[in-house]
C-alpha cells in the first residue's frame, strides 16, 4: 500500500510539502494529480482535510484563465442538484461518466495508432457505435439506481 504524501496548509496560505520538506505552489499540487500523486492536503494547526478545497481552488483558477471546461449553463445545473433528492447519484454518475469518457479518450487513441487499414471513418462509426452503448448502459444504471431509491419505503419514524 502506498503511502499519502501529505501537504499541510498553513494560516498564511502557503502550503507546505512533508514529504520534500519545501513550500510548494497550487501549480506544483495539480502538477501532483495530473502525476497521479496520492496526497492530503490537510491544516497545520487543526489535522482538517482540506484536500476537496484545494481541489477546487486550483480548478477555479484554471477556470478563470484560457478557455473555461465548465459552462455557466453546467455550473447551474449541478448547483441545482445541491438538496435536491438525487443529490448522492449525482457525484457518483460524473465520476462514472469521466471515467467513460476516459476509457474512450484511450480506446480512441489506441485505434489512432493502429490505423492501418482503416478509413477515419469506419473507426469513428465503431467508436460512436461503443461510446453510445457504454452511455446507454451507463445512463440505465443510474435511473436503476435513482428509481429503486425514489421507491423506497419512506421510514415511519422520521
Amino acid at each position: 500500500m502506498t503511502q499519502i504524501r501529505i501537504i499541510k496548509k498553513y494560516p498564511n496560505r502557503r502550503l507546505y510539502d512533508t514529504e520534500i520538506s519545501s513550500y510548494i505552489t497550487l501549480e506544483e499540487i495539480r502538477q501532483l494529480v495530473i502525476d497521479g500523486e496520492n496526497f492530503e492536503v490537510r491544516d497545520a494547526k487543526s489535522g482538517e482535510d482540506l484536500t476537496r478545497s484545494v481541489l477546487l481552488q486550483i480548478i477555479s483558477e484554471h477556470e478563470d484563465s484560457g478557455q473555461p471546461m465548465f459552462t455557466t449553463g453546467l455550473l447551474s445545473q449541478v448547483i441545482r442538484f445541491y438538496g435536491d433528492s438525487m443529490q448522492g447519484f449525482m457525484g457518483s454518475y460524473l465520476e462514472r461518466s469521466l471515467k467513460v469518457f476516459i476509457d474512450q479518450q484511450g480506446q480512441f487513441r489506441s485505434e489512432l495508432n493502429n490505423l492501418m487499414g482503416k478509413t477515419p471513418m469506419s473507426m469513428l462509426n465503431g467508436l460512436t457505435e461503443r461510446n453510445m452503448d457504454m452511455w446507454k448502459s451507463l445512463q440505465q444504471g443510474f435511473l436503476t439506481a435513482a428509481a429503486g431509491t425514489m421507491n423506497k419505503p419512506k421510514d415511519p419514524k422520521s
